[in-house]
């Protein structure tokens, strides 16, 4: 497709909407999009699909191929429906009051959409509301003591990513285990209690021991919070030379 840019397609940003055309059921990418997150909120990207997409909204799967012309596409408008709602954050005053804002934002967001965790991390976000989310992020962590250039900026981008994509993907994978197990948990513990007990008793594994005897069963939020603060405060300081 020729575009103003040479030969390259056109990013499905920029491609203006379908002409309206008469039907029964009006259409629109965010129309198709907020279709699309609530069958993925309920069933998961594995089952989501065109045909379903089309089905609920009443139209056949072929009017959605005049608005998205594959699944990364109809994914990519998904995923930047979700960084409109991260963006609401918005910029505060000082530095850190933004990132701690985004980023939990950001938070609440993966744990209403789960899929969304699954996506953070691969294919670049390079939809409009996902770049303001990644301008304000950026400006502010420049605005950071122990930020002192562009190398410095992009390892601290690279750090609090880094931080949110694990964090997310572990608090989703373990929601998503505790629901599918249900019952199961307390036959696996049980099955494997036993087993556990003998290999700690043998000493060889000391630290382990304290962890599954004294630790608590922490908090995910506030754990998410404590070690937001900890990266934050590593990005703060400044660094050794």
């Amino acid at each position: 497709m020729d575009t103003p840019h040479g030969s390259e397609s056109v990013p499905v940003w920029e491609r203006p909407e379908p002409q309206p055309r008469a039907a029964p059921v009006p259409l629109s990418r965010a129309k198709i999009a907020a279709t699309a997150i609530r069958l993925a909120d309920e069933h998961g990207l594995d089952g989501l699909s065109v045909r379903k997409i089309a089905k609920e909204l009443g139209v056949g799967p072929m009017r959605l191929y005049d608005y998205v012309i594959n699944r990364s596409e109809l994914l990519d408008l998904m995923v930047d429906a979700v960084y409109a709602q991260i963006a609401e954050a918005g910029q505060h005053s000082e530095w850190r009051a933004t990132v701690l804002a985004v980023v939990r934002r950001t938070r609440d967001a993966a744990l209403a959409h789960e899929w969304f965790s699954d996506l953070l991390g691969g294919r670049p976000h390079l939809g409009p509301h996902a770049l303001a989310v990644g301008e304000s992020t950026a400006a502010a962590l420049s605005q950071a003591p122990g930020v002192r250039g562009i190398d410095d900026l992009q390892r601290a981008l690279g750090a609090l990513n880094a931080f949110i994509i694990g964090a997310l993907r572990r608090e989703v994978t373990e929601r998503r285990t505790a629901r599918s197990t249900g019952t199961e948990l307390t036959a696996w513990q049980a099955s494997l209690g036993p087993y556990l007990t003998r290999m700690l008793e043998t000493g060889r594994y000391p630290t382990v021991a304290r962890l599954v005897i004294d630790g608590a069963h922490l908090n995910a939020e506030e754990t998410f919070n404590h070690n937001l603060a900890t990266i934050l405060d590593g990005i703060t300081s400044h660094p050794h030379p």
